[in-house]
């Protein structure tokens, strides 16, 4: 499979490309783990909501039930420290709610900032990048092939793909060399799309 080009222009910008598509990649995935990071803190309160909701709840538990043994009047009296201590446990409920609401608006968020960028990265440089893998294996494979075989498929592809600026440089009738053979037209056609995909000639 060929990755990079063999001519170093070629070879430099696509080096260049994957570097910087990997470079914004971790860099928003930085970002998002930042940010998460950040949002996490936000939940400090919840969490002193909590404990102290949980200190008011056990503290006045614990006082209703020495309330209570005091004879005749016990329950009575033990009733607003009930009351208190239920809500130093709706205090706390709230403390864990806001830590949980806290907790997925930062997954949420860090997940918006990392995913969509590197998304958007994936999506404008992978397709690019594996069809020009894919092309420029199937032409190293033609190049690699023994004989004329390979030249004149070469040569071919580079008259249904390539500009007629290049075609015409190479031959002046490109499709009429390739048709009657013409060997020197055929090579130079050839050569045209090796150099188009940014490849060099075939190595002897």
């Amino acid at each position: 499979m060929r990755v990079y080009a063999d001519r170093p222009l070629r070879f430099l910008l696509q080096a260049a490309a994957d570097l910087l598509t990997a470079g914004w990649i971790a860099a928003w995935v930085w970002a998002g783990m930042a940010l998460h990071d950040m949002l996490a803190e936000l939940s400090a309160p919840g969490e002193l909501i909590e404990s102290a909701g949980d200190g008011v709840a056990a503290n006045m538990a614990d006082a209703a039930d020495q309330v209570a043994r005091v004879p005749v009047a016990g329950e009575s009296l033990a009733a607003p420290f009930s009351s208190v201590g239920d809500a130093g446990a709706s205090l706390s409920e709230a403390g864990q709610g806001f830590q949980e609401t806290m907790a997925t608006v930062a997954l949420a968020l860090s997940l918006m900032t990392a995913v969509v960028p590197v998304l958007f990265a994936l999506v404008a440089w992978l397709p690019t990048r594996g069809l020009w893998i894919r092309r420029a294996s199937a032409t190293a494979a033609l190049r690699s092939m023994p004989g004329d075989r390979g030249t004149s498929l070469l040569a071919l592809r580079a008259l249904t793909s390539a500009r007629p600026r290049r075609l015409v440089k190479a031959a002046p009738d490109p499709a009429g060399a390739w048709r009657s053979g013409d060997a020197a037209a055929i090579a130079a056609l050839a050569e045209v799309e090796l150099r188009r995909m940014g490849l060099r000639s075939r190595r002897t």
